[in-house]
């Protein structure tokens, strides 16, 4: 009974991550695409309300953090969050005008952040801390396959229908997410453990007056790490959105496949460079990994401007399936490394993804600007130059975070067994 039990955790948990995909990361340059060839608007314009939706999402990580560390309804906030970037998706094509754009988009980048911490944090809960490297890297390759596959679905929908059918996909994904989330086990989770409460000497460690903030201001390395996240999502967060407008004013009728297409080669290689990442790890360490993620996106940067060859755009940009692969891997371990007996482990999750989101944020406007004022070129090596200062800090100052030191577990035979604590 035990193991049916583990096997459905795990099948839920697997099927929320793939769910997930395409809703936690929001319409992006999907959304660049629609204004820009439906609605005319301009590249700054552009710009300026993804940048709002990144600002508001940016304003809620830190608050959605300290609620997952609070809440032991880890599941029903995940579905009050899809419920809200359904409703925002549907209302979104009815609504073309930039204030009641501006308003969609920032209701679910409040939502959006909460979905990246709250799997995280039930993973955690459910497999502990020895199994959450291999656990993250199983999250992740999922992701990155529900975002492949729902990126093809846009492409060939699109294709038929125009922009407009990415909005009916994303709500589609968020109502089959809730009923993943759902299917999970409460027992399953351990929410001690999921907020990073059980420490390095296996006992709680719980002090409710140390904050997420003195944690990372009081944690040299989880500072360096923020900075370096803040980097890395300037440099990479307006790349894609880029691409897609490129190749949408080159060929407006394909601007959306061709989008698609470049997100699915992407995504396809996050998939094996998650499970390696979550396989090797422990055995390589975080450091090295991390640092081939920055190199790997200031070398993108640079790449874009060689050619405006649609087949060289796609080509480069499916770089970003290792770069952004490992990213998405390491972030939640190296905070879980840094964190571990605190009890902090996601409000300082969404310390610093509230870091890196303003990088995300300002990414798209300054491009934008970039753009208007000297030309697609400067943007991308601009951004390539971004990703090279980060590469620099982290490989000068960020230690390795991996320990060997003894951590409690609540899978010593497998890596998914289920333990029970509510």
């Amino acid at each position: 009974m035990a193991d049916m039990t583990a096997d459905r955790t795990r099948r839920s948990l697997d099927a929320a991550n793939f769910f997930l995909a395409d809703v936690r990361d929001g319409l992006g340059p999907y959304l660049a695409i629609y204004l820009l060839t439906v609605q005319h608007w301009d590249e700054a314009t552009i710009g300026l309300v993804m940048s709002i939706a990144g600002i508001a999402g940016i304003l809620a990580q830190t608050p959605a953090g300290a609620l997952i560390d609070k809440t032991r309804l880890k599941r029903l906030v995940i579905v009050v969050a899809a419920a809200m970037v359904t409703v925002g998706s549907l209302a979104l094509p009815f609504m073309p005008h930039f204030l009641p754009v501006a308003i969609t988009q920032g209701l679910t980048g409040i939502a959006g952040s909460i979905f990246a911490p709250a799997l995280a944090a039930v993973s955690l809960g459910i497999v502990g801390p020895k199994a959450f490297a291999k656990r993250i890297g199983r999250n992740e390759a999922f992701n990155h396959a529900g975002n492949a596959t729902a990126a093809t679905i846009a492409g060939i929908t699109a294709y038929f229908f125009g922009p407009i059918a990415v909005f009916w996909l994303m709500a589609a994904m968020a109502v089959a997410s809730v009923f993943a989330i759902l299917s999970i086990p409460a027992d399953a989770i351990d929410h001690d453990m999921a907020r990073g409460l059980k420490g390095k000497r296996g006992e709680d460690q719980e002090d409710e007056s140390v904050s997420g903030i003195k944690v990372l201001l009081t944690c040299r390395p989880l500072l360096i790490f923020a900075v370096c996240a803040v980097i890395f999502h300037f440099a990479n967060a307006a790349m894609l959105p880029l691409v897609g407008q490129k190749l949408a004013l080159a060929n407006k009728n394909l601007g959306t496949t061709l989008m698609s297409v470049c997100i699915v080669a992407a995504q396809v290689i996050m998939v094996p460079v998650a499970i390696l990442v979550g396989k090797k790890a422990d055995v390589w360490g975080r450091r090295p990994i991390f640092l081939v993620a920055l190199g790997v996106l200031a070398l993108r940067g640079a790449l874009y401007p060689v050619s405006d060859n649609p087949y060289w755009l796609v080509g480069v940009q499916a770089l970003d399936g290792i770069g952004a692969g490992i990213f998405g891997a390491l972030f939640p371990l190296i905070i879980s490394d840094l964190t571990q007996g605190t009890g902090r482990f996601n409000v300082s999750q969404g310390i610093v993804a509230t870091a890196q989101g303003i990088g995300g944020a300002l990414s798209t406007t300054v491009a934008g600007l970039i753009v208007v004022s000297a030309g697609y070129s400067a943007a991308f090596f601009t951004l390539a130059g971004i990703a090279a200062v980060g590469l620099v800090i982290f490989f000068t100052l960020m230690p390795e975070t991996k320990t060997t030191d003894d951590m409690p577990d609540r899978t010593p035979s497998g890596p998914m067994p289920v333990g029970a604590s509510a």
